[in-house]
């Protein structure tokens, strides 16, 4: 039995495609998942199965429609491992989520496209952002105090947007205490 991370990308942001997590909890569990539970409301799911990944991906992406009410097709599942959370904190830049009074520091994780494709849509803006690629992740630092300058929105819109969930440090570290 393999314990995954699930991050759903496009629920319950701006009042749409809500997902309430109790009935998610309880879908999954009719599924056959074990040690069910969320984090937060958007979309931060741990479960525990025999199934590959991909099958776990494929098996929640077509429940999603089925079960709630969605107002766009750009709602996905990655699935990751303990593991490959871990590789992306610990391969993280040097001081990156290390500043949280002077910094916004994200991880945009990639749905089925490299961080190089990703790159491509970023355009950082001198001495307010910055962006790092890693495996599976690109790293994105914002300085808090020039935030509303940031570029990283112009992201939203793109076609690689789809491919891409987003997650702040304080959340991805506190996942990771729980898949421990």
């Amino acid at each position: 039995m393999t314990t995954y991370l699930l991050l759903l990308r496009g629920i319950n942001v701006g009042g749409k495609n809500k997902v309430s997590m109790a009935d998610l909890r309880s879908y999954l569990e009719d599924l056959g998942y074990s040690n069910v539970s969320t984090y937060i409301n958007s979309g931060n799911v741990i479960v525990s199965s025999d199934k590959n990944a991909k099958a776990v991906q494929q098996e929640i992406e077509e429940l999603l429609p089925k079960k709630f009410k969605l107002d766009s097709e750009l709602v996905r599942v990655l699935v990751l491992t303990r593991q490959q959370l871990q590789a992306a904190i610990d391969n993280k830049p040097q001081s990156f989520g290390d500043h949280p009074d002077k910094y916004h520091s994200d991880f945009i994780f990639l749905i089925g496209i490299p961080a190089e494709e990703a790159m491509g849509v970023f355009s950082p803006r001198d001495g307010v952002d910055k962006v790092w690629p890693g495996d599976g992740v690109v790293y994105s630092q914002r300085l808090s105090a020039e935030r509303t300058k940031s570029r990283l929105n112009r992201i939203i819109g793109t076609p690689v947007y789809a491919n891409m969930t987003i997650r702040n440090w304080n959340t991805v570290t506190k996942l990771i205490t729980f898949l421990k």
